[in-house]
């Protein structure tokens, strides 16, 4: 069992390393984040550079430290390493210690020398550290499928020699694109949908239309542990629970069944919007698929969505139903998800929905009652609750 005891990590930038004159900015937000999701490890110590971050673990679990990580946005991969001088038989002695406590049996060695005045080449250094391990294990090289891979890196005031390469969440920093309002229902889809836009670099709030006692507090409770699961991410949520039934029912009332479901999402995504206006949010995002249900046509995506004038975002509006559940159960929301409580999209819902509506005939149907007062109403009585993954509790905002 490999028992060395690692005195760095090294994390890679992912997309932001595209960036030109605002990169900067990038990693000064990637590394702002990385403080905040290791703040619980107090003797960390971190340093950026053009080319990544650089933690000095001061004796802390590696492990622990390096599972942090893999859920913050804007790493490629990440890697416990050995940090040693800029001198070939210390960074010997340290690719010889990794060797030597492995329980492989091929190896292969991959210098990067990114420090040119080091007077070894990369091939160079790869042969004088295989020869070293050669020498003194039993290993052998593989260099084309090895068990065991040796990378090592010369900078230009030290030298790190690493064994494995823990792949990041990739995408940018959250918050650096914004805000984003994230319509979230309950269902499967929309906190796939959350996890992609803040992999986009969006922190995000939630949105939630609760039709109380149509719907039932664990129904909302679901939704709460639901952003608890994904504030893992960006540290901390704002969930805005809209009182929707009043609305609802008047929706119900007064339009023709086929229409209910476009007049309903209608009238949510004007509440989102002047949420967003009130809150200076730029994007509304949600779980919507292409083609999944009768409201996600690419007509009634075209009149529900007119209403809003803050620009909309579906992450997963390309991908098939398959691809979505692989998110969920890789972000551990999957089976929250599927939890029997039902949410106002489905307790009403009609047996023949329209799937090609036309906007003037949702004008008519508005016409017949006194939505903007409702819509006021739900504005005025909203409930805002920040989720910390931390901690056990709520708390109520506004």
């Amino acid at each position: 069992m490999n028992t060395v005891r690692y005195d760095y990590i090294v994390c890679r930038y992912g997309e932001l390393v595209l960036k030109g004159k605002n990169r900067k900015e990038f990693i000064n937000c990637l590394f702002n984040n990385t403080k905040t999701a290791l703040s619980s490890f107090k003797t960390l110590e971190l340093q950026k550079s053009h080319d990544g971050i650089f933690i000095h673990l001061n004796d802390e679990d590696h492990k622990e430290v390096l599972d942090r990580l893999k859920d913050i946005f804007g790493y490629s991969y990440f890697s416990a390493a050995l940090r040693t001088e800029r001198d070939l038989e210390d960074i010997k002695a340290k690719a010889l210690m990794i060797a030597d406590k492995s329980e492989a049996k091929t190896f292969k060695v991959i210098a990067k020398r990114n420090d040119k005045s080091f007077p070894y080449q990369s091939d160079a250094i790869n042969r004088q550290v295989a020869k070293e391990i050669l020498e003194k294990t039993n290993l052998k090289v593989d260099v084309h499928d090895p068990e065991l891979k040796i990378f090592i890196r010369v900078k230009n005031d030290c030298a790190y020699v690493m064994d494995e390469k823990i792949r990041g969440l990739g995408g940018y920093p959250v918050g650096i694109n914004h805000k984003a309002l994230v319509m979230m229902s309950g269902g499967i889809d929309s906190p796939v949908a959350a996890f992609l836009t803040m992999k986009r670099g969006l922190k995000i709030e939630c949105i939630h239309f609760a039709s109380m006692p149509y719907t039932s507090k664990q129904a909302l409770d679901k939704v709460l542990k639901l952003a608890k699961q994904i504030s893992y991410y960006q540290n901390d949520i704002i969930v805005h629970v809209v009182p929707f039934t009043d609305l609802q029912l008047a929706i119900y009332k007064n339009v023709d069944e086929p229409y209910a479901i476009t007049i309903m999402r209608r009238m949510m995504y004007r509440i989102a919007d002047r949420l967003c206006q009130k809150r200076k949010i730029k994007v509304i995002t949600n779980g919507e698929s292409l083609g999944q249900v009768a409201s996600q046509t690419v007509e009634s995506l075209s009149v529900i969505g007119g209403v809003s004038q803050t620009l909309i975002l579906r992450p997963l509006c390309m991908m098939d139903k398959t691809e979505i559940i692989d998110i969920a159960k890789a972000i551990d929301t999957y089976e929250t998800s599927i939890l029997p409580y039902e949410d106002c999209c489905t307790i009403f819902d009609p047996k023949a929905p329209i799937t090609k509506p036309k906007e003037d005939k949702c004008l008519l149907y508005e016409k017949r009652f006194d939505y903007e007062s409702l819509i006021q109403n739900c504005l005025d009585n909203i409930d805002s609750i920040k989720i910390t993954h931390e901690d056990n509790d709520d708390e109520e905002l506004f």
